[in-house]
């Protein structure tokens, strides 16, 4: 099979679009497909698992590359001559890529994956949060299936009218997120430094940007017996410096690769703080990993979260909420381990290759299924 994938975003930029990306990538290259990358003007390298890489050109919006209207892209699908596109979280680019897969004949799969009408809504674009919807709704209109992560993405785009909607939940490394990589040298070391007195260690891995809504952990002020570890790094850091001064709290940075695996091994459970996720896969790995999860209930958390077995889900509009069920875990180890254990068998079947598996299955279904007249080419009413 002959896959190209249009990304809005692609190494160097690491996020969850590009993580998921490169782990199809992964999959297509482990079980002899083809496939391209066409993604946004950003030092992108120039090949990743033996797969040409295209840049297009770009310009920047707070630091992230957006995909500018250009011809280039038509001719890169063409030439390769796909028999599926995969189109990853498409907005601006993506659009671009399923019109042009349309004008060329090629099937086409949409990931539901950035939440950009949520992103509007928080930064109080008023009338503007309606017209992203709009757009939301034509790009996926012109899909030939939209894969959508969570039950509450799924609700929302069906209650925009978005038609041709599956379910597609995201993989975990089973192996790089264990609870026996509390045992690993460099996890014992980084749990001393955290926590040199036995505190129990409350920590977050994610983004540190405004739709994360990290500056909540200050909710936790005062909590006897805590450590927080905060992984990542963005625009908000100094705003969740601010927020949490004077907190036992220890900012980890970016991390990656091992260094990430004993983060999440040096923490006794896990907080999420953002409710506009549409899946949530720090979750997935902290349930891995075997750490209890607390997470606002909205949004993807709530299908990756059992409330009262692998962790708790908490009112986000109720700060009190929040500290009370961390209080309760950090009381209770034998809570902890019993939540962490039940969260571990909720990961087991979601490995990388079984979630790849079934997108390549839905590339399958659109390319058996006779082409549909699709909308791609309509104008967006700004009405």
């Amino acid at each position: 099979m002959r896959v190209a994938i249009v990304t809005e975003s692609f190494l160097p930029t690491v996020n969850g679009v590009t993580n998921s990306v490169c782990k199809v990538l992964d999959h297509l290259a482990e079980t002899g497909h083809e496939a391209i990358v066409i993604c946004p003007s950003a030092g992108a390298p120039s090949h990743y698992r033996g797969f040409p890489v295209f840049e297009v050109p770009a310009a920047r919006y707070r630091s992230f590359p957006v995909g500018l209207p250009n011809l280039l892209l038509q001719r890169l699908l063409a030439e390769f001559d796909p028999d599926v596109l995969h189109a990853a979280s498409p907005f601006f680019l993506g659009a671009q890529a399923i019109a042009a897969a349309n004008r060329l004949g090629v099937p086409s799969v949409a990931i539901f994956q950035t939440d950009m009408a949520g992103y509007a809504r928080r930064n109080h674009f008023g009338p503007a949060t309606r017209l992203t919807w709009k757009f939301v709704k034509w790009v996926h209109e012109g899909a030939s299936l939209t894969l959508v992560p969570s039950s509450a993405s799924m609700d929302d785009l069906q209650g925009y009218g978005v038609p041709r909607l599956k379910h597609w939940a995201r993989g975990v490394d089973l192996d790089a997120f264990h609870p026996n990589n509390r045992h690993r040298a460099g996890a014992a070391a980084l749990r001393e430094r955290l926590s040199p007195d036995g505190e129990v260690v409350v920590g977050y891995v994610g983004r540190l940007a405004p739709e994360k809504q990290v500056e909540r952990l200050a909710e936790l002020r005062g909590l006897p017996g805590i450590r927080l570890a905060i992984v990542g790094d963005g625009p908000s850091r100094a705003s969740i410096e601010r927020a949490t001064e004077g907190m036992p709290v220890t900012f980890l940075g970016r991390l990656g690769g091992d260094a990430l695996s004993e983060a999440y091994a040096s923490f006794d459970l896990f907080v999420h703080t953002g409710t506009e996720e549409t899946f949530g896969q720090t979750l997935q790995e902290a349930h891995a990993a075997g750490l209890p999860v607390v997470a606002p209930r909205a949004g993807g958390p709530i299908d990756l979260i059992d409330d009262g077995v692998n962790g708790y889900l908490y009112d986000p509009a109720d700060p009190a909420e929040l500290r009370q069920l961390v209080d309760d875990l950090v009381a209770s180890e034998t809570l902890r381990l019993r939540f962490g254990e039940a969260g571990r068998r909720t990961v087991l079947g979601r490995t990388w290759t079984n979630v790849c598996g079934e997108l390549v299955k839905h590339y399958e279904s659109v390319i058996s299924t006779p082409r549909l007249v699709l909308p791609a080419q309509r104008r967006v009413r700004l009405s």
